[in-house]
C-alpha cells in the first residue's frame, strides 16, 4: 500500500505545473472510512464544483428524495361574459424545470374557464424567496453567463438541462460571406433586445467559430459579435436575462395572446392576496431527478435555488444567509467540522469558499448508507460514460476506469471528488483539489493521471 501512495505523491510533486500551486488531496476506505493517504487534507481549498456534493446530498437529506417544486395559477376575481373581474396570479415557488409549454397551458387553464378578457392586472408572484439575485461572491463578469444566472423564485428554462432564467440563441451562419449570421431565440421572446454584430466568413466546418455574447448590466441588451464560417454547423449560447420575473411574465403574456385572452391591467410583479382561488398547481420532476442535470451538468443555478429552498421549507425565509444556515447545520450532523470551513454559496462558483479535502471525503464515506445515497450516487459524473446524462462533465475522462465524481472549475480551480471503483471488492474515496494554477484547464489531465496512478498500482500489488 506505501507503494501506491509514494507512487502518487512522486507523480504529482514532479509535474511541473503544480509548482507554486496547492495540491490537496484525501484518500479513504469506502468500507471503513479509514484515511489512507492524505496531503494538506486538512487546509482549506476552493471547491469550485465540489461544492454541490453537499448541497445535493442535503436538499435530498431535507427537502427528500420526491420532493417537488410548485408553480402556481390564482385569480381572485368572478367571471361574467367571458371577462374576469379580478387579476391573475402566477406565483412562482422555486420550480427551475418551468418550460415555456408550461407557461403555455397556464394560458390554457385560462382559457377553459371561457375567460377571454381580463379586467385586471397578470402579477407575477416571486414572493417564495427574496429579491436578492445574485450569490454574494459572484463575479461581475459572470453574471451574463447561463451559470451566472439570477435566482427568482418565478423563473423559466430555454430546454430540459433546465437553466433556469436563461434564453438559448441559436446562430445560424448566412449563405453569404460578409453578412450577418440569423440568430433564433427559444424560447421566442422579445424580453431581451438583440444587436447582431456578428460576421459570417469563408471557412470549413472544420475552423472554430469566436462568437462573443454579452449582456449589459442591469438591462437585457444582448450583444453578439464575432465571426462564424460560412460552412459551419448552427451554435447555440445561452445568456442569463435581468430580471427573471419580468421575463416569465412577458412570455405569460405572449401566451395569452395567442390564445386571444387580453387583459386592462399591467403585467406586474407582486403578490398573491388571500382571498385569490387556485386554479391550477404545477409540480416539478423530483429532488432525485432534477439531481441528474444539477450533479452531471453541473448546473449552479439547481445550486443556488436548492440552497435557498432549504431556507424557505426549514426557516421560512428563501434567503441564501438562511439556507446555508440549513446547509451547514445539517453537515454537522454528519461529522462535517464546519467550523474548519467557509461556505458562501450553494454551486461553488464563489472564490471564497473554502473547504478542506478531508472534510469532503469524511462527508462522501458517512452519507452512503442514508437511504437517498442511491440517488445522490446516480447523479454523481461517471467517467467515460458517452451518454450525456450519465457521463456528464467525466464523459470524455478517464475511460476505462471506474470513476463516480463531481468535477468542479473555477479560475485557477480544479477539483474531483467521489468514488473510484478497484475492483468488486475495494472502492476508495476520495477527494483532489489542486488550487493557485497558472491554468485551471491543465488540472483534469492532472487529476485524471493521479487516479490512473492509483489503478496502476493498485492492480500491481494485487496482482503480486
Amino acid at each position: 500500500m506505501r507503494e501506491v501512495w509514494r507512487k502518487l505523491e512522486e507523480a504529482f510533486q514532479a509535474d511541473p505545473k503544480l509548482k507554486g500551486a496547492l495540491t490537496g488531496i484525501s484518500i479513504r476506505s469506502s468500507q471503513t472510512g479509514e484515511l489512507l493517504y492524505e496531503h494538506l487534507g486538512d487546509i482549506r481549498l476552493h471547491p469550485a464544483s465540489n461544492m454541490k456534493i453537499f448541497t445535493c446530498a442535503v436538499g435530498l437529506a431535507v427537502l427528500g428524495e420526491d420532493y417537488r417544486f410548485k408553480t402556481e395559477l390564482w385569480t381572485d376575481g368572478e367571471v361574467s361574459n367571458g371577462r374576469l373581474f379580478g387579476n391573475v396570479y402566477l406565483r412562482g415557488m422555486g420550480d427551475p424545470t418551468l418550460l415555456q409549454s408550461d407557461i403555455d397551458f397556464f394560458g390554457e387553464c385560462l382559457a377553459e374557464q371561457g375567460i377571454c378578457h381580463i379586467e385586471g392586472n397578470i402579477i407575477g408572484d416571486d414572493s417564495w424567496y427574496d429579491d436578492v439575485r445574485l450569490s454574494q461572491d459572484l463575479n461581475w463578469n459572470d453574471e451574463h453567463f447561463y451559470y451566472g444566472s439570477q435566482v427568482s423564485a418565478l423563473t423559466v428554462s430555454p430546454n430540459e438541462d433546465y437553466d433556469s432564467g436563461t434564453v438559448k440563441l441559436t446562430i445560424t451562419p448566412n449563405t453569404t460571406a460578409g453578412e450577418k449570421p440569423s440568430i433564433s431565440l427559444t424560447p421566442k421572446t422579445e424580453y431581451i433586445q438583440l444587436i447582431n454584430r456578428a460576421v459570417t466568413i469563408a471557412g470549413s466546418t472544420m475552423e472554430e467559430h469566436e462568437i462573443t455574447v454579452i449582456r449589459g448590466h442591469g438591462n437585457n441588451i444582448v450583444t453578439v459579435s464575432g465571426t462564424i464560417p460560412i460552412q459551419s454547423e448552427p451554435i447555440d449560447e445561452w445568456v442569463a436575462v435581468w430580471e427573471p420575473t419580468n421575463y416569465v411574465l412577458e412570455l405569460f403574456g405572449n401566451a395569452l395572446k395567442r390564445l386571444n385572452i387580453s387583459w386592462s391591467g399591467e403585467l406586474m410583479v407582486g403578490k398573491t392576496q388571500e382571498t385569490a382561488t387556485l386554479l391550477h398547481t404545477r409540480l416539478s420532476i423530483p429532488l432525485k431527478e432534477l439531481s441528474i442535470p444539477f450533479m452531471k451538468l453541473s448546473n449552479n443555478g439547481h445550486g443556488e435555488i436548492i440552497v435557498k429552498e432549504l431556507g424557505r421549507v426549514v426557516n421560512g425565509e428563501g434567503s441564501w444567509d438562511s439556507g446555508l444556515d440549513v446547509l451547514i447545520t445539517n453537515l454537522q450532523k454528519y461529522g462535517v467540522d464546519t467550523s474548519s470551513m467557509v461556505i458562501r454559496d450553494g454551486s461553488g462558483i464563489s472564490h471564497v469558499t473554502l473547504i478542506p479535502p478531508n472534510e469532503i471525503s469524511k462527508f462522501l464515506f458517512r452519507i452512503q448508507n442514508e437511504k437517498w445515497f442511491s440517488h445522490f450516487y446516480r447523479s454523481l459524473p461517471v467517467a467515460g460514460a458517452e451518454k450525456r446524462m450519465v457521463g456528464g462533465t467525466l464523459r470524455e475522462r478517464m475511460e476505462g476506469l471506474q470513476v463516480y465524481a463531481k468535477t468542479g472549475t473555477i479560475m485557477g480551480v480544479s477539483t474531483l471528488s467521489g468514488y473510484l471503483i478497484i475492483d468488486e471488492e475495494e472502492t476508495l474515496i476520495f477527494s483532489i483539489m489542486l488550487n493557485n494554477l497558472l491554468d485551471e484547464e491543465d488540472g483534469p489531465e492532472i487529476i485524471d493521471r493521479l487516479l490512473e496512478i492509483i489503478v496502476e498500482e493498485k492492480s500491481k500489488t494485487i496482482l503480486s
